[in-house]
């Protein structure tokens, strides 16, 4: 998904500090459901059908169409990719993987959108050689989305209370220890566990190098918790561990995935919004 085809050249002559290439990423994306309420722009259809691109040389291709200025060129609203949470993450992946820094879409629930509730969300998290640590960025909070929502952190730095891994979730919500209808996506009114489960699958999918939409389907993902059968929770539980486990459970993590058909993407996906099946390649 991150293959920059023809724009290879573009991002290995982009700035390296986090914040300038946020910014980048704020200047060429825009989140097309927050768009009308932060940005005073409304979408077509056709505008928003945009977020459902999938691989990065893709979007590439759609942002210079919109305008061919270079992607240092920030662009006003009307003119900036339609996206979501995940197209912006993928984006600062894509440049850091560019520049050699090893980077990962992480699939989870932001808890900084609606009070009291973890709404479904994506960010960046990169390896900080110097630190010698994974840390979560959240590329899509520009400068009005974090006035607006009263953000008090460094989303360069986001504190994993703040973006809750979705394996995280699984593991809170199992041991009792969090109530999953808090977790899902408040403006479409779904959450639970089986919410969470889809994100836990997405999120083994994106560490495997495969970033699919927040809505793609496939494999083991339900849409209720009643097909969450003791056996499929049982599966999730050791997708969640190895999801969390770190850099040592790589090589089985990898295994898992590749073992799986219940894991691994297969080349043809369930988009839940267009009700259709979809060729991941295409």
């Amino acid at each position: 998904m991150t293959a920059l085809g023809a724009h290879a050249d573009e991002f290995r002559a982009l700035p390296r500090d986090l914040a300038p290439l946020c910014e980048l990423v704020q200047g060429v994306l825009i989140h097309r459901d927050i768009a009308p309420w932060l940005y005073g722009l409304t979408l077509t259809e056709a505008q928003r059908d945009d977020g459902h691109l999938r691989p990065m040389a893709q979007m590439l291709s759609r942002i210079h169409a919109l305008d061919a200025r270079p992607l240092t060129d920030a662009r006003d609203v009307g003119h900036r990719l339609p996206s979501v949470c995940r197209h912006f993450s993928l984006m600062l992946c894509s440049i850091l993987r560019a520049q050699g820094v090893p980077a990962r879409p992480r699939c989870g629930f932001g808890a900084y959108f609606t009070r009291g509730k973890f709404e479904d969300h994506w960010v960046c998290e990169y390896w900080n050689a110097a630190e010698k640590r994974w840390i979560l960025v959240d590329a899509q909070l520009d400068a009005i989305q974090r006035k607006a929502l009263n953000i008090n952190f460094d989303p360069t730095d986001t504190p994993r209370n703040k973006f809750i891994i979705a394996g995280d979730a699984w593991q809170m919500c199992r041991r009792g220890g969090a109530d999953p209808s808090l977790f899902g996506l408040t403006h479409i009114h779904e959450s639970g566990l089986w919410f969470i489960a889809g994100n836990v699958l997405r999120d083994l999918a994106s560490l495997n190098k495969m970033e699919m939409l927040p809505w793609d389907v496939w494999g083991a993902m339900d849409m209720n918790d009643a097909a969450l059968t003791d056996e499929k929770k049982a599966l999730l539980d050791r997708v969640a561990a190895l999801t969390l486990a770190g850099d040592d459970a790589f090589a089985e993590m990898r295994a898992a995935y590749e073992s799986d058909d219940r894991l691994r993407v297969p080349p043809v996906v369930f988009n839940a919004l267009r009700n259709a099946a979809e060729n991941v390649a295409s």
